[in-house]
């Protein structure tokens, strides 16, 4: 499970290094696509083949779903970490989540997602209060 907030630098070939703690989980290689919220999602191979197989079973007739597949598997990239455990962040994914060198990465329980830093800290405090303030449940049984 991925935890925490790190904060790496994106080189000048587009490359980060990987935080410590998730080395171990995407050692064997990670596939990198477009988030929500313009953000990059990172999984594990393993647990990308595993979102893979569910968005399979959406029915081809629904246009959103369709929508979603291709968003998400058309900007889809495989990649190992070198040995001193980098990524290359490719381009047109750079571009679109607006990276620029100071970036944030958070991990997602299933996932990791790399923001840039300041659109990052927009969204924590425009998302914070509101977080702080729930009353109602959002996921079914958690609370």
């Amino acid at each position: 499970m991925f935890l925490g907030t790190h904060s790496p630098k994106l080189d000048d070939k587009g490359r980060i290094i990987l935080p410590a703690k998730f080395r171990d989980e995407l050692a064997s290689g990670i596939v990198v696509t477009r988030g929500q919220e313009n953000c990059l999602y990172v999984f594990s191979s393993r647990e990308f083949e595993v979102m893979h197989d569910k968005i399979r079973q959406a029915p081809v007739t629904s246009k959103t779903a369709r929508d979603f597949l291709r968003l998400f598997l058309s900007g889809a990239s495989a990649e190992t970490p070198d040995k001193q455990n980098r990524i290359t962040l490719p381009m047109n994914l750079r571009q679109y989540a607006g990276l620029n060198r100071e970036l944030t990465v958070i991990g997602a329980g299933n996932r990791i997602e790399i923001w840039d830093s300041e659109k990052w800290d927009s969204y924590l405090a425009a998302n914070e209060a509101d977080f702080a303030n729930t009353t109602e449940e959002v996921i079914p049984g958690l609370f």
